[in-house]
């Protein structure tokens, strides 16, 4: 049994939805889940199995930040999960960016250290998995459901002292600035496992001016990202 995840092999099915919001993990279970289980409460990261029409998926809340959810990404993978999908929130980088978008992630810039950690400090191209990029656009093209497509990056800081940089990223083409895709992509890759991001846009940093989502919007966005993100994860 893992330490952070009170759990045992086949607790979670191979495929996992990963929300920072541990109560984020809690909504999807119980709003998109049927026969659902809690697995893990442990350091209030709620965990869940359940099925989503018909087909086995879990939902694990992760936390904010590369090295706390790593330590969630690695025991997930000792438990047998082999699909890891992050459904989370950003900042949107560019100036067609509205808020509610959606973002399917192609790599993740490591401006964190837990990524560059994990490769000895090697230049390294965080990427996520061909299979789950292509299905989420299937689906959300399938859903009717518009996506942006591209790099993103992830920042150790929330708060973030270099008021310049958001611009520098945005410049260079970068969609998006979350905490956890970057470490995700790379545990991904070392564990031979499939990693994939869907983001909603909660916040726009761009153009000298930070915009915040309602509550209500947040909401619907949510849902649209989970719909997409379940039916990627669930497909073969």
């Amino acid at each position: 049994m893992p330490i952070h995840l009170r759990a045992e092999p086949g607790d979670y099915a191979e495929a996992c939805l990963l929300p920072g919001d541990p109560l984020r993990a809690k909504y999807i279970a119980d709003s998109y889940l049927e026969d659902v289980q809690q697995r893990n409460s442990e350091r209030g990261l709620l965990g869940y199995t359940g099925t989503y029409e018909g087909k086995p998926v879990s939902v694990q809340g992760t936390g904010m930040g590369c090295p706390g959810a790593t330590i969630v990404f690695e025991e997930l993978v000792q438990l047998g999960v082999k699909k890891l999908l992050r459904v989370g929130t950003c900042g949107g980088l560019q100036p067609q960016h509205a808020l509610g978008d959606l973002i399917v992630a192609l790599s993740a810039v490591p401006a964190d250290s837990t990524a560059m950690h994990l490769v000895a400090n090697e230049p390294h191209c965080p990427t996520a998995s061909w299979a789950l990029i292509h299905g989420a656009v299937h689906v959300a093209k399938e859903l009717g459901q518009p996506m942006h497509v591209g790099p993103i990056v992830s920042s150790d800081l929330f708060y973030n002292p270099d008021e310049g940089q958001y611009e520098r990223w945005s410049k260079r083409g970068v969609l998006a600035v979350e905490m956890e895709a970057a470490a995700l992509f790379t545990v991904g890759a070392l564990r031979g496992v499939q990693a994939g991001c869907l983001l909603v846009v909660s916040d726009i940093v761009v153009e000298g001016e930070f915009k915040r989502i309602s509550d209500e919007a947040m909401q619907a966005a949510v849902d649209r990202m989970t719909r997409v993100a379940l039916a990627t994860a669930t497909s073969h």
